[in-house]
C-alpha cells in the first residue's frame, strides 16, 4: 500500500486551508464580492460609471464611494434570501467537492448542524450550478452508450418495454477516451433520440464507438456530421476488439450506480439529472486533485440569475 500523499502539492486543498480562508461569514461574502466585482469596482447604477464600493457594516451590501448606492453581491446567486449562514453554504460545497463518490444531505446535517430539510435544499441548489448544458466533446474518439436506472422492467430484465409506467429511467452518455463525459436523461432509446444526442454532443468527423443496439444504426449517415461509426458486439460476449470497445463509458456508469447506491441509496427520476450533473462535474475534473471546491465556488458567480428581482436588489439607495 502506498502510504504517501499521491496528490501533487499544487492540487491539494485541505480542510485547514478552507478554515484559514473562510473563518467567518464576512470572509465568505468578501470572496463572492471579489468574484463578481473584483476590487469592489463596478458600474454604479446611480452614478452611471465605474466606482469603488465599500462594505456596509451589518449588511451584506457594499456602498458606492461617491453616492452611497448599494450593491448586493449575493443577489441573483443561490445564497439570495437564504437565512442559512454563508459559511455553512461554503462548508457544504467544500464537503461536496472533497469526496469522490458524493456525500448525503444527512451527512451534511450531522457536519453542519442544520436541519435535514435545509441540508437537502442546499444540495439541490448547489447541484443546480454543476450542469454543463452547452458542453461538446472535442476528442476524436468518443464512446456512446445508454444506462437504465431505478424502477422495474415489466416482464424481466433488459431495456424498458414501451408503455411500461414503472419503467427504469433512461440515461444516455458520451465520453471522450481519457477525457470528459456528458450524460442526459431521455424519454426513450429510439434512433431519433440517440442520433440527436450524438449530434448534439459529438463534434463532426469524430470516431463514435457503440455497442450493437439497433438504434445506433446510421450514425455514420447523420447529415453533415461525417462520423466514423465502429461497433462492438456485446450479444456475442465480445467486449474488446483492438481499440473497439465501450469500456470507458461503462466504467462511468459503474461509478454512478455504485455512488448512488452506496451514498444516496435511491434517487427519484425527477432529480436524477441533477445527480448525474454532480457525478459528471466531478469526473470531468478528476485531474484537478482536491480543487473541486474552488471550481464549484467559481460557478456561483458564473450562474448569477437574471431574474428582475435580483437586478432590483442590486440597485437600492439608502
Amino acid at each position: 500500500m502506498n502510504r504517501r500523499q499521491t496528490i501533487p502539492a499544487e492540487l491539494r486543498y485541505t480542510r485547514s486551508q478552507f478554515d484559514r480562508e473562510f473563518p467567518t461569514d464576512d470572509a465568505c461574502l468578501e470572496q463572492i464580492k471579489e468574484q463578481r466585482f473584483p476590487g469592489g469596482v463596478t458600474v454604479c447604477a446611480k452614478c452611471e460609471g465605474p466606482r469603488k464600493h465599500y462594505r456596509v457594516a451589518g449588511r451584506t451590501a457594499y456602498a458606492c464611494a461617491t453616492c452611497g448606492n448599494h450593491i448586493y453581491p449575493l443577489a441573483g446567486t443561490i445564497f439570495e434570501k437564504s437565512t442559512t449562514s454563508l459559511r455553512v453554504w461554503f462548508q457544504a460545497m467544500y464537503l461536496m467537492g472533497s469526496t469522490r463518490c458524493g456525500i448525503s444531505a444527512k451527512q451534511i446535517q450531522r457536519e453542519t448542524g442544520v436541519t435535514y430539510k435545509t441540508a437537502w435544499r442546499m444540495f439541490r441548489q448547489i447541484r443546480s450550478l454543476l450542469s454543463e448544458p452547452d458542453m461538446q466533446l472535442e476528442g476524436s474518439t468518443v464512446e456512446v452508450d445508454e444506462m437504465f436506472y431505478g424502477g422495474k422492467r415489466k416482464g424481466g430484465k433488459g431495456r424498458p418495454m414501451r408503455g411500461d409506467k414503472n419503467a427504469k429511467a433512461t440515461v444516455l452518455g458520451a465520453v471522450e477516451r481519457k477525457g470528459r463525459v456528458i450524460c442526459r436523461t431521455a424519454m426513450d432509446t429510439t434512433s431519433k433520440t440517440l442520433h440527436g444526442f450524438v449530434k448534439e454532443c459529438v463534434l463532426p468527423k469524430s470516431t463514435v464507438f457503440t455497442d450493437e443496439f439497433v438504434s445506433y444504426h446510421g450514425i455514420d449517415r447523420i447529415d453533415g456530421m461525417e462520423y466514423e461509426h465502429r461497433r462492438i458486439n456485446h450479444s456475442a460476449s465480445v467486449y474488446v476488439m483492438g481499440d473497439v470497445h465501450t469500456q470507458t463509458i461503462e466504467g462511468f456508469w459503474s461509478l454512478v450506480k455504485r455512488g448512488i447506491g452506496g451514498v444516496y441509496h435511491s434517487v427519484s427520476q425527477k432529480y436524477l439529472q441533477t445527480y448525474l450533473d454532480e457525478y459528471s462535474f466531478r469526473y470531468n475534473r478528476r485531474e484537478s486533485g482536491n480543487l473541486i471546491f474552488p471550481a464549484i465556488l467559481a460557478r456561483v458567480s458564473e450562474r448569477v440569475s437574471s431574474k428582475p428581482s435580483a437586478a432590483v436588489a442590486e440597485n437600492q439607495t439608502v
